[in-house]
């Protein structure tokens, strides 16, 4: 049985809440120039509280348009790294000063319980602290042949940058891409999820207080098959940054090679949490169930797939049933909430059918469905199902809410093989005291990061990305300056340059041959 959380009397509704939510383009509020809006709803009671305005091709046409001549004309690509830096510090600044605020409108849009979204927004601001110093300490190669030649790499902003984000955690998503992409001098159009554009439209005050040129920041709303789908073909935008599901992904990596575009993909995970049996058991079940349950399950790194080493299974089974029963699952700004609603009732629809298929795929533990004391919203217990077979739909597929499927086994190269057994390959999680098998289980495990006897705590230097099928390429750190600038090597001839002389010589015919003279034998 689920923790029945207090029941409130009304549902919260922030103040001063927007009814209509606008593109921003070249420094202005706009709708659409067809006039075309999509409903937004609250995922308490899925009823809608704003219109947004729907882009088309002909407002990302525009907000390009913008961007370009920002980037060409305008003098945010020239200014020195530590001006720039100036800006980003100002617009941390203002993100930690409105950190009540955000958090308050992000739970509203989101269904995210307020104390984790509180945690999102100062990591947003952490990020553009930290490329603001990235930039200005940023060094590069430089190398020297003697007496021949210096060679130094020259780092150049792309141009303009698309940005498709995605709708869980979406303010703080968001800004991984925007601080990295503006720190370089790059100017940008962000197109965010659809199920989640509330927070988004914040970034243009923002910026604009922070000092931030027109143009340099352009924001289209609108559905992926239509706004972000433009965003990805358009001529004038060399780069797209991608973060969202595989299926999206794919189709974003062929609509971009006709321009032979630059990519960036963070796709979907369905990541190994594998304990051995002289792992911390307590520790080890904490991080589990913080792994899959926290931001209520929607998340790209969730380790949705627990493997335990059969002398600890059934006791580690036990003890993990009964603390997700204990979660406290209810009004998303209510504190004490630690999993709230899901982001929208066709998301809720998708993770509820998946909870249906696991009752006929695993020994069902915990939750199972809508917790009692919430008949309306988008709510699912958390669910815990044991004794799932690796073929089995809820161990393969991303579901991408507070779901889990817990297997056995026995050997190490077991477990190695169980981890490995999907087309995904974003974050594993490895729970033992033992040093050699952590680094080898590690380096074998096909995963783009590993958490060793921790769960996800990020340094912001180190690459984040997956292998498979969870993304191309890396960012993070230098990583994102590789993802947002082109790198030019510059060559300079130190002494006399010894080149091979091609045609220096006078042209001398070959004397004329006499067919008829005659051959001697010897």
């Amino acid at each position: 049985m689920t923790f029945t959380a207090p029941a409130t009397t009304t549902h919260y509704v922030p103040q001063g809440l927007t009814t209509h939510i606008q593109h921003y383009i070249n420094g202005e509020f706009v709708d659409s120039v067809s006039g075309k809006t999509f409903d937004v709803l609250d995922p308490v009671s899925n009823e809608t509280y704003a219109t947004a305005a729907a882009g088309q091709k002909e407002d990302i046409d525009l907000a390009v348009a913008a961007a370009r001549k920002a980037f060409t004309e305008g003098p945010w690509p020239k200014m020195k790294p530590r001006e720039r830096a100036r800006v980003l510090n100002r617009i941390a600044d203002a993100v930690e000063a409105q950190e009540t605020r955000l958090a308050e409108l992000e739970t509203f849009d989101t269904g995210l319980p307020i104390a984790q979204a509180k945690g999102q927004a100062l990591r947003a601001a952490e990020n553009f602290r930290f490329f603001a110093d990235l930039i200005v300490a940023q060094c590069d190669d430089a190398m020297k042949v003697p007496g021949a030649q210096s060679n130094y790499v020259n780092r150049k902003p792309i141009g303009v940058a698309g940005l498709i984000t995605p709708w869980n955690t979406p303010f703080m998503l968001e800004s991984w891409k925007l601080a990295p992409a503006l720190a370089t001098g790059n100017c940008v159009v962000l197109k965010p999820a659809e199920f989640t554009p509330l927070s988004a439209s914040l970034w243009a005050k923002i910026f604009k207080d922070a000092g931030l040129p027109d143009g340099v920041f352009n924001l289209v709303n609108g559905l992926g098959e239509e706004a972000g789908d433009a965003l990805v073909k358009h001529p004038d935008v060399p780069l797209i940054s991608f973060t969202g599901e595989t299926t999206t992904g794919q189709t974003i990596f062929r609509n971009a090679a006709a321009n032979l575009k630059g990519l960036s993909m963070e796709l979907g995970g369905k990541s190994p949490c594998v304990v051995f049996d002289d792992a911390d058991l307590d520790a080890a079940i904490d991080s589990a169930l913080f792994g899959v349950f926290s931001l209520n399950g929607e998340r790209c790194t969730a380790g949705s797939r627990i493997l335990v080493q059969r002398g600890i299974y059934e006791e580690f089974c036990d003890k993990y049933a009964a603390r997700a029963k204990n979660i406290v699952v209810g009004d998303p700004h209510d504190p004490k909430t630690e999993v709230g609603a899901l982001v929208h009732p066709e998301h809720y629809a998708k993770v509820a059918s998946y909870v249906e298929i696991g009752k006929f795929e695993g020994r069902l533990l915990a939750g199972g469905g809508r917790p009692d004391h919430l008949p309306e919203g988008n709510y699912i217990a958390p669910t815990v199902f044991a004794d799932v077979k690796p073929d089995a739909r809820i161990f393969q597929e991303e579901i991408f809410g507070p779901v889990v499927a817990i297997t056995p086994f026995d050997t190490d190269e077991e477990a190695l093989a169980l981890a490995n057994n999907t087309k995904y390959g974003l974050a594993a999680y490895i729970w033992t005291q033992n040093l050699t098998r952590a680094h080898n289980f590690s380096q074998n495990v096909e995963a783009g990061m590993v958490w060793l006897n921790s769960h996800n705590v990020r340094d912001l230097r180190t690459p984040f990305g997956g292998v498979k099928a969870s993304g191309l390429g890396n960012e993070g750190g230098y990583r994102s300056i590789d993802v947002y600038t082109d790198q030019q090597a510059v060559h300079i001839t130190l002494g006399t340059v010894h080149t091979p002389k091609f045609g220096a010589r006078a042209f001398r015919p070959a004397p004329p041959q006499n067919p008829f003279k005659e051959e001697r034998i010897p």
